[in-house]
């Protein structure tokens, strides 16, 4: 047993860097999370967009953003602390984040298929 593992305060549970920019980072530069969802939420973003549809980002990027934080806490081998981790609040605030950093990419056409 660690000593750490004694202690059940709040404090020992918070991590020195913002969880929700990692978690951002992580999504966009995982290249297997990124082929095989982070791209496919993007797209179809930017399918609706094009088609003038109403995007709601929570909706739609929540389900990828648990996954994201599911893949990130496997890869760095977290364990079952997500929920001690990533808040609700930290995870509407991923979507905000990643919504609003890739909304001028939509709208430039980056994610659009070549046709």
């Amino acid at each position: 047993m660690k000593i750490n593992e004694f202690s059940n305060s709040e404090q020992d549970q918070q991590v020195p860097f913002n969880v929700v920019d990692d978690l951002a980072i992580f999504m966009r530069n995982d290249p297997m999370f990124y082929r095989k969802h982070y791209f496919p939420m993007m797209a179809k973003i930017s399918d609706m967009h094009d088609r003038g549809e109403s995007v709601d980002p929570i909706v739609l990027m929540k389900p990828v953003v648990d996954r994201g934080i599911n893949s990130y806490c496997n890869k760095f081998k977290l364990g079952k602390k997500t929920d001690k981790l990533f808040s609700e609040q930290d995870k509407t605030d991923a979507v905000k984040k990643i919504y609003s950093e890739e909304m001028p990419y939509v709208k430039k056409g980056t994610y659009r298929a070549s046709k």
